[in-house]
C-alpha cells in the first residue's frame, strides 16, 4: 500500500500494434515499469524502437492494444478522449521539441491559455500565476513578446512555464533539447533538475544518451522492449521494472 502511494506512473504488460495492410506491426511488446513520484526519468532509444509510442501511452495520446496504463491514479486505458483532455489539463504538462507556442499570442497569453481551459482560477489569479512562472524560467521581462521575437531557448523555457500553468504533478518532455544548442540544452536540463527538487515528477524522452546518463534513472528501449533500466548508483531502485501490483481503474 505504501508503494502504491509513491507511484505516479505504472505501465503493466503494455503492447501496442498498428495495422499495416493485411498485417499488424507490433511496436511495444510487453512493457512494464513504475515511476516514483518526485523522480527524474530519462527514456532513450533509437528512432523506430518504440520510444515515441511509449510516450504516447504515458500521455494518453494513444491507447495500448492491451495492458494497463495508470498515471496519477487514473487508468488511462479506460478513458475516452474527452476524459483524457480534462485529465491532462489537471495532472500533466507536456513540453515538445518544437515548442508549439501559439505564434499570435505573446508569452504571457500562451501561459494563461491552459489555465483558461482548466477554469480553476480567476482571471487576475491566472495572470499573476503566469507572471510568476515566467519569472521562474527567467523570462519575466519578455512577457509581451511574441514567440517569433525570442530565441529558441527562450521559447522552450516559455513552453516549460506553460506546461507548469495548472501545477501538474507530472511533466513529460518529448526531445526537449533536440532543437537547441549545447549551452541552451544545459539551461533547460538545469531547469528540469530544479523542478524535480521542488517535487515535480519529470519524464524526459531523448536521443541524447550523454544527457540521459546524468538523470538518476534511465530506461533504454530497443525493438519495443526495455533493454536496460539503469539507476544511478546513489539512487537505488525503489520500484522494480517488473512491477505488477494490481491496477485499480479510475472512476
Amino acid at each position: 500500500m505504501e508503494e502504491e502511494k509513491k507511484t505516479i506512473v505504472r505501465l503493466q504488460d503494455v503492447y501496442k500494434s498498428y495495422p499495416m495492410g493485411d498485417e499488424e506491426i507490433r511496436v511495444l511488446k510487453g512493457i512494464s515499469f513504475g515511476v516514483q513520484a518526485g523522480s527524474f526519468l530519462a527514456i532513450v532509444g533509437q528512432s523506430g524502437n518504440g520510444k515515441s509510442t511509449l510516450l504516447n501511452m504515458i500521455t494518453g495520446i494513444d491507447h495500448p492494444t492491451s495492458g494497463k496504463v495508470v498515471v496519477a491514479g487514473h487508468a488511462l486505458h479506460t478513458m475516452n478522449e474527452n476524459q483524457l483532455a480534462g485529465w491532462r489539463s489537471q495532472y500533466m504538462g507536456i513540453v515538445f521539441q518544437f515548442f508549439q507556442l501559439i505564434p499570435s499570442l505573446n508569452l504571457l497569453q500562451n501561459i494563461i491559455m491552459p489555465m483558461d481551459f482548466a477554469g480553476r482560477l480567476s482571471r487576475a489569479e491566472r495572470r499573476d500565476r503566469a507572471r510568476d512562472l515566467l519569472e521562474l524560467v527567467g523570462l519575466a521581462d519578455q512577457e509581451q513578446k511574441l514567440p517569433a521575437n525570442i530565441s529558441g531557448g527562450q521559447q522552450q523555457r516559455a513552453a516549460i512555464a506553460r506546461a507548469l500553468a495548472n501545477d501538474p504533478p507530472l511533466i513529460v518532455a518529448d526531445e526537449p533539447t533536440g532543437n537547441l544548442d549545447n549551452q541552451t540544452s544545459e539551461e533547460v536540463f538545469s531547469l528540469f533538475s530544479k523542478l524535480v527538487k521542488q517535487g515535480k515528477t519529470l519524464i524526459m524522452v531523448t536521443h541524447n544518451l550523454e544527457l540521459a546518463r546524468r538523470v538518476p534513472r534511465r530506461i533504454e528501449i530497443e525493438n519495443g522492449l526495455i533493454a536496460r533500466d539503469v539507476y544511478h548508483e546513489l539512487t537505488p531502485p525503489a520500484i522494480p521494472r517488473n512491477y505488477h501490483e494490481p491496477v485499480v481503474a479510475s472512476p
